[in-house]
């Protein structure tokens, strides 16, 4: 028989004996055999797998210590330049059940990023969306098509994709960042592009002003810029920074609000808000919802299990989490991910030694615009124990 390939067939196919499935005669076996040749899979032989009662994903629970990458980024400093080439000294978190790809998550990257004093990190863009949260110190800025952002602790930076942007450290420490991005989904869909930038960045962009220009025009609650030039080409938020100040202030008031038996908090003892497009009230990025949580101290999160998955990033105080049938204590800096539909809760233990806030306060990003857009958004609250 003349086959439609050359070489050996990548398909191969097991006749099984099992309920509801065809009889292992030898008739079937070379039918099986005629597929393989063809490039042929039969949908019997993968429905439980392409088409399970709920989502099984790859990706699995896991915890990131931010001492050991703190560590690891500081060596990774001393031997590893900053220039093109490897264009960003960026660490990327490895799931442990995605085959050993630089992904946190199927559709999710998070690094950490570090920068020595006076180091620049050359100019480059790419459709890939990406943010920077600030877990310690300052001193770094951020230049965005032009515009230097100051990167302090607790500061929410996104860069929606195709933005030209370089960084710089205008100090005498070394600092790092969370990164996060959505390469993982652009690679897969494989729609990513990449572009070289210029290898310096000019003395006037150095310059170390108090409020980014995205700050000044966009950064005022409730007021939106008329001017048609306001509106940046590309997708995603024009506001270049979300200061730590405005969204600790947001997460107290909701926390004072309930306990003066107002409403405001999505469930007793945790405030959350969600950072936004001040142009248009969607997510900050397309791929990306960003949100921050503050969970008081001895407060426990009711379980919920979504679609999709999520990063978070303990900014400050402790606690315990639970993802799926794993449970972890927790503390500053540490990252931790919850894949597709594992149940996901948090108890918190901080207090005055440990949180500034005196409560346990976490950084998330998570894929769930690409699933809303898609129509496949599911989430479930489950009773706590």
């Amino acid at each position: 028989m003349t086959t439609s390939v050359d070489v050996q067939s990548p398909v191969h196919l097991t006749a099984v004996a099992a309920d509801n499935l065809p009889a292992v005669t030898p008739d079937l076996e070379d039918l099986y055999r005629e597929f393989e040749r063809e490039l042929l899979i039969p949908l019997w032989t993968e429905i439980g797998d392409l088409m399970p009662l709920s989502p099984r994903s790859k990706a699995v629970p896991h915890r990131w210590r931010w001492g050991s990458l703190r560590a690891l980024a500081a060596r990774a400093g001393d031997l590893v330049p900053v220039g093109r080439g490897g264009e960003r000294r960026a660490i990327a978190l490895a799931n442990p059940g995605l085959a050993g790809r630089p992904f946190a998550t199927p559709t999710l990257w998070a690094a950490i990023q570090y920068l020595l004093p006076g180091e620049n990190a050359p100019e480059h863009r790419h459709t890939q969306h990406a943010f920077r949260f600030v877990l310690e110190g300052e001193g770094v800025w951020t230049v965005v098509d032009g515009d230097p952002v100051a990167m302090r602790r607790g500061d929410f930076l996104p860069q929606a994709g195709w933005n030209w942007h370089a960084h710089h450290n205008a100090t005498t420490e070394p600092m790092a960042w969370i990164d996060g991005l959505d390469i993982p989904l652009q690679y897969l869909t494989e729609s990513q592009f990449f572009e070289y930038g210029r290898d310096e960045i000019s003395d006037a962009e150095k310059t170390t002003p108090e409020r980014s220009r995205s700050e000044r025009l966009w950064g005022h609650p409730g007021l939106r810029p008329l001017a048609a030039s306001a509106r940046p080409a590309t997708p995603g938020s024009p506001l270049l920074a979300y200061r730590w100040e405005a969204t600790d202030r947001a997460l107290t008031d909701q926390l004072a609000l309930e306990k003066e038996g107002y409403g405001g908090t999505v469930e007793p003892g945790h405030a959350a808000v969600r950072y936004t497009d001040p142009a248009t009230g969607a997510d900050v990025l397309p791929t990306i919802r960003v949100e921050f949580h503050r969970i008081a101290r001895t407060a426990e999160t009711e379980p919920v299990k979504e679609t999709g998955s999520s990063v978070y990033t303990v900014f400050d105080g402790s606690g315990t989490v639970t993802v799926g049938e794993k449970t972890w204590s927790v503390g500053r800096g540490d990252l931790f991910v919850v894949p597709s539909w594992q149940p996901f809760s948090a108890r918190s233990q901080a207090g005055d030694s440990d949180s500034d806030s005196g409560a346990l306060d976490l950084f998330r990003f998570s894929d769930s615009p690409v699933f809303e857009a898609l129509k496949l958004s599911r989430v479930v609250r489950e009773a706590a124990p």
